[in-house]
């Protein structure tokens, strides 16, 4: 890896001398190769991948600027992003990370509700990202029920299709996309800027125990679909979901369409890892079928 070019390239963007040191691997990711790259007096966190998945990081950069437009809750400044050789790079601000307590919790919170009241008169985005790695459509739509339908659900049950996985799960899927309205009786969700893949592993604590977010896939959209994917794999504790309420309280009918919500990433997991998720989903789907009646 040509680490002096990168160097060299966080130089002319920071106007800050930066000469490189050493880059030391980090781990924790599913998706990108991780580094810490460690100059004399200052570090930044890297992330690598293949050179053809360049437009992946450009999306997270213009993520992470929208989200810290707001200034309701610290995600790590981005700083270039670009090709070199064979691999794309995404360039961050280095977070030394603490220990989450309950009042980090609460902050959270609260600041994740602060972040959703920011609105748009559209559904989506200004380009197309990624969740994960898998393409995530977000041309704009007044209508968040065919938004959900065609550019979430339907996306993931198209490539699941060409991935292999027909039969029951595509059928349920087809009879649920074509129900969804149930779901939304008196609830007109609003564009609420979101971070997009919201789990545990998405956030922490810095070292002044202050909340941060990064790793986002953000769009606009029901803020019901945040909360879900903190639902999904756990990790956030009581004092996070009471201050989320207190500061702008969820629908009566969210219990019920948390499980859609999180069909769209179970759909994903499926899709980037495998049959391991198929059950899942089947099961996702059937219980929201009954939901509906259907």
């Amino acid at each position: 890896m040509n680490w002096q070019a990168i160097s060299d390239r966080i130089r002319l963007e920071t106007g800050r001398d930066f000469h490189f040191a050493a880059a030391q691997p980090l781990g924790g990711g599913d998706i990108n190769s991780a580094y810490r790259l460690q100059g004399r007096d200052r570090s930044y966190f890297v992330k690598l991948n293949r050179r053809e998945l360049a437009d992946m990081f450009a999306a997270e950069f213009a993520g992470l600027r929208e989200i810290a437009a707001v200034g309701a809750i610290r995600a790590p400044a981005p700083v270039i992003h670009g090709e070199t050789g064979t691999q794309a790079y995404l360039v961050l601000e280095y977070l030394e990370f603490g220990a989450s307590t309950r009042e980090s919790q609460r902050l959270l919170g609260q600041q994740l509700a602060d972040l959703h009241r920011p609105r748009q008169p559209y559904f989506g985005w200004h380009r197309d990202n990624t969740i994960g790695s898998t393409p995530q459509v977000n041309t704009r739509s007044d209508d968040w029920i065919a938004f959900w339908r065609d550019q979430r659900l339907g996306y993931q049950l198209r490539l699941a299709a060409s991935n292999g996985y027909a039969g029951r799960l595509q059928a349920q899927g087809k009879r649920l996309c074509g129900v969804l309205a149930g779901l939304f009786d008196g609830y007109r969700p609003q564009p609420s800027l979101l971070h997009g893949d919201l789990w545990a592993g998405n956030s922490a604590t810095d070292s002044q125990g202050r909340p941060v977010v990064f790793d986002p896939a953000c769009y606009y959209g029901d803020r019901e679909a945040d909360i879900a994917m903190t639902e999904l794999f756990g990790g956030y504790g009581k004092d996070f979901y009471q201050a989320y309420n207190e500061s702008w309280p969820l629908d009566a009918g969210y219990p019920v369409r948390k499980t859609l919500y999180n069909l769209y990433h179970v759909l994903n997991h499926l899709n980037l890892f495998g049959d391991g998720y198929r059950r899942q989903a089947e099961s996702m789907t059937v219980q929201l079928l009954s939901e509906l009646g259907a």
